[in-house]
């Protein structure tokens, strides 16, 4: 089992008292499966996407991410589980200004000590990436850089990805040339992929397709 959530509870503080984002939500998730995550806005989808990354805390219930129970782990932990075994793939990509298309697409799989050149010249390719690779994130279209975004995250190989919205910024054309080739790159090093997705095309390609409704799956 890839991906295990096992009812998961996650409550923010407001003014007017505490607000319920997850009420008891588990799934489980497969090596190789793709799950979409869909529901409306503010019913916890990214929210809990970024718990299965261990990147947001939460109250009760258990996630493990191949077996590891992210409740026992401590930050730096959780850090080496993002550089090793999963990736995210950010709605605001998230690039480093300061490195370029090429660094950038390299920059997790350097972190983790799996540099393998010729997978990345794949995905350069792949991406359409190869004429831009000595370009900086500020010189390049939002198609492109999500791109690079989705490039950096397969590089190291992951176990797992996370992608939250990852065409919500692009035109419906280019969002699907970079739904097509994220499916087909994540296929091609089978990897599990759980996106988060406002759309019920994108969604209906995946295996299946969970939806968050006031912070539960609705049935």
């Amino acid at each position: 089992m890839l991906l295990e959530v096992e009812k998961v509870q996650k409550t923010y503080a407001s003014a007017s008292g505490p607000v319920t984002i997850l009420n008891g939500v588990s799934f489980q998730m497969n090596a190789g499966e793709t799950l979409a995550l869909t529901g409306e806005s503010g019913s916890g989808k990214s929210t809990l996407l970024h718990i299965a990354a261990g990147l947001e805390a939460f109250d009760a219930g258990s996630v493990r991410v191949g077996g590891t129970d992210l409740a026992q782990m401590n930050e730096p932990a959780r850090a080496a589980l993002r550089r090793d075994i999963l990736s995210v793939v950010f709605q605001q990509f998230n690039l480093i200004p300061s490195l370029n298309v090429a660094a950038n697409i390299a920059f997790q799989a350097r972190l983790a000590g799996r540099v393998d050149p010729d997978w990345i010249a794949t995905l350069t390719e792949r991406l359409g990436l190869q004429d831009f690779a000595g370009q900086y994130p500020e010189q390049l279209s939002g198609g492109q850089q999500q791109r690079v975004a989705i490039g950096r995250a397969l590089a190291a190989r992951p176990k797992l990805v996370l992608a939250d919205e990852p065409t919500g910024n692009l035109d419906e054309a280019t969002g699907d040339a970079v739904m097509d080739l994220l499916l087909d790159l994540v296929a091609s090093s089978n990897a599990g992929l759980l996106m988060v997705t406002h759309s019920e095309r994108l969604a209906a390609r995946l295996d299946r397709r969970l939806h968050l409704r006031r912070g539960a799956l609705a049935p």
